[in-house]
């Protein structure tokens, strides 16, 4: 006996994958147009443009994801944008939003860590391997810092050389500089509190973006 033919009402569904969808928004700054971007969950890109088209910040940002769905929006990005504009402005010690980052568990480590370095204080790459708990890995604690997705919100460039070079920051040295002299001339103006940015994380191994 032949089984009755396939209808569309006995077909099974078929379940898609829903896409991630990111809104991203281009703010301006004392240290150039900032890239922003979050998913529902939390930010997950901040990238310095350097004359790159939205577009092309997006493609990097991307990468190989094909999962992910683009939109231009202030209203969802206004809590990252006030914060930001607080730091910039020296009203607030910290950008104070939670965080959707990807990363390696060495990475998200780092990054932690980075995140507990005090307003106006610098620490060394080497300081930042013992405080991980990984005391020979000054390399890949820069090479952390360098693939850092969101700097200035997550302090990367607070992390300095053992000779107290201003080096190993993507977004250059001339920013790097700026930030930390930020720092310096509003430390103790504002309240300082440590809090963990990091409730949010995935663990998908991030990797080196050039638009930072």
């Amino acid at each position: 006996m032949r089984p009755p033919p396939a209808t569309l009402e006995s077909a099974p569904e078929r379940v898609y994958p829903r896409a991630v969808r990111l809104a991203y928004h281009v703010m301006t700054s004392p240290v150039g147009l900032l890239f922003v971007a979050a998913s529902p969950r939390g930010l997950r890109h901040v990238g310095f443009m350097d004359r790159k088209s939205i577009k092309r910040m997006i493609a990097v940002f991307s990468g190989t994801q094909t999962d992910l769905e683009w939109g231009a929006s202030l209203l969802e990005l206004k809590p990252v944008v006030d914060s930001l504009e607080g730091y910039f402005c020296g009203a607030l010690d910290r950008v104070d939003v939670p965080l959707d980052v990807e990363g390696s568990p060495l990475q998200i480590a780092v990054w932690k860590e980075l995140s507990r370095i005090p307003y106006g204080e610098t620490r060394t790459y080497g300081e930042i391997a013992r405080a991980i708990g990984q005391p020979r890995a000054a390399r890949a604690i820069g090479t952390a810092c360098n693939q850092n997705p969101v700097p200035i919100v997550v302090p990367c460039h607070r992390v300095i050389g053992a000779n107290g070079a201003l080096t190993g920051y993507a977004g250059g040295v001339s920013r790097k500089k700026w930030l930390l002299k930020h720092e310096a001339r509003f430390r103790g103006k504002v309240e300082s509190e440590t809090a963990d940015l990091f409730t949010i994380t995935s663990g998908r191994a991030g990797s080196k973006r050039d638009a930072r």
